[in-house]
């Protein structure tokens, strides 16, 4: 029989602790100095931890009590990352913990603000994904950019343009320089969410790798985790080649790439903003250079030390998503609901983990909220009477 608190969620407890990266019940157990055992009963949905135990939780795990009774919204949608196979599972596991805190926020957030409206086309129809031939890739990076309005040159910010077009994107350090981003649609608002890293990064890295989350939205909405598994290589390997045709046109990039060396997509990088790595990979991809060449290219790219560190990754600034943080700050400073609320009744993680997930700054929820003074404009004084009138002066004639 279970016992303890009652509508405790064993899944959020699991939830919680890969958010902090405790890679079992028994490193949480000797955290809480309590048995293992306890700590799996509790996993298992066998019992549910006393108020004390509770108490115990929330203070190790900052969190507040609510968060391990309010339910998890499960879906049947394949969460996509990049998987590698020395990746280790807490990494994985970090990670789409967080995602689900960023659908979270934005889901409470939505219930005060209206966020853009989802604008991703239906490229594939009834079609699906696996029917897709590069020529149909090649051709649906120029139909998002015609429906998008962006025109056939560069995109000079892709975080900015998936949150106009309606998705929502976070950005937070992920600890291992192995996992890149992450994409996976809501159930429950029927929007994309993207959790991007920020692990040694560059702005064209990010700018490729915002795309790439992009296009794993568009062309796989409906692929599930199963399939995923199954068909990881082809779903990898389209959504790499839509994010190069997206961010280098097929109708202008050729054009301007006068001769395929190294010297000129540093040149090209300047103006693109895309790594000389993913130029080299998009040249391939077009067949624009002979068959092979561009291993000699990656040979000599790494030569030079790049694959460290290319020329240009510092002229940029990153850009941080800006949507979580926009509508959070006007909720604040219209007085609608204070800073202190949010944290006490809507948000049951720490005040910290929304800040990170929205990109606000470190203590923006013990800063005082933005005064918002409203001017009085007094009707009984006319502009004439105050003598400050405007007075037309006409231009003599010649």
């Amino acid at each position: 029989m279970r016992v303890g608190t009652p509508g405790f969620i064993p899944e959020r407890l699991t939830e919680v602790r890969a958010a902090r990266r405790l890679t079992s019940m028994s490193a949480l157990a000797r955290r809480l100095s309590m048995s293992a055992s306890t700590v799996a009963r509790w996993e298992d949905g066998t019992s549910a931890p006393d108020p004390d135990a509770m108490t115990a939780l929330t203070n190790a795990l900052q969190v507040r009590r609510e968060y391990f009774l309010r339910p998890i919204h499960k879906s049947s949608r394949a969460m996509f990352y990049r998987s590698l196979s020395s990746t280790l599972v807490r990494d994985i596991d970090y990670q789409e913990s967080q995602l689900r805190w960023l659908q979270e926020i934005s889901s409470i957030l939505q219930h005060y603000v209206d966020f853009p409206a989802i604008d991703v086309p239906d490229v594939l129809g009834k079609s699906s994904h696996k029917q897709l031939r590069d020529e149909d890739i090649e051709r649906i990076a120029l139909d998002l950019r015609r429906h998008w309005q962006i025109g056939e040159g560069p995109c000079t910010d892709v975080v900015a343009l998936l949150e106009r077009v309606g998705m929502i994107v976070g950005s937070i350090e992920m600890g291992t320089a192995r996992l890149d981003g992450v994409c996976t649609w809501s159930e429950a608002e029927d929007r994309p969410h993207i959790l991007l890293a920020t692990d040694k990064m560059s702005f064209p890295r990010r700018q490729m790798d915002a795309a790439h989350e992009m296009a794993h939205a568009v062309l796989h909405k409906n692929v599930s985790q199963e399939e995923l598994k199954k068909d990881l290589k082809q779903i990898e390997d389209q959504a790499r080649r839509l994010a190069g045709a997206f961010l280098l046109p097929s109708t202008t990039y050729p054009y301007e790439v006068k001769r395929p060396s190294l010297a000129m997509l540093h040149t090209l990088k300047e103006r693109w903003r895309v790594s000389i790595k993913a130029q080299i990979k998009r040249l391939a991809n077009l067949e624009l250079i002979p068959e092979g060449h561009d291993v000699d290219l990656y040979k000599l790219y790494s030569a030079k030390g790049w694959n460290r560190e290319e020329p240009l990754d510092r002229e940029w600034p990153l850009t941080e998503p800006r949507t979580l943080a926009n509508a959070l700050n006007l909720i604040a400073n219209a007085g609608v609901r204070t800073k202190a609320d949010l944290l006490a009744v809507e948000f049951t993680m720490s005040a910290g983990d929304v800040e990170n997930l929205a990109s606000l700054p470190p203590g923006w929820f013990s800063a005082p909220a933005a005064e918002v003074v409203q001017l009085k404009v007094n009707s009984d004084r006319s502009a004439s009477s105050t003598g400050v009138g405007g007075v037309i002066v006409p231009f003599a004639r010649k």
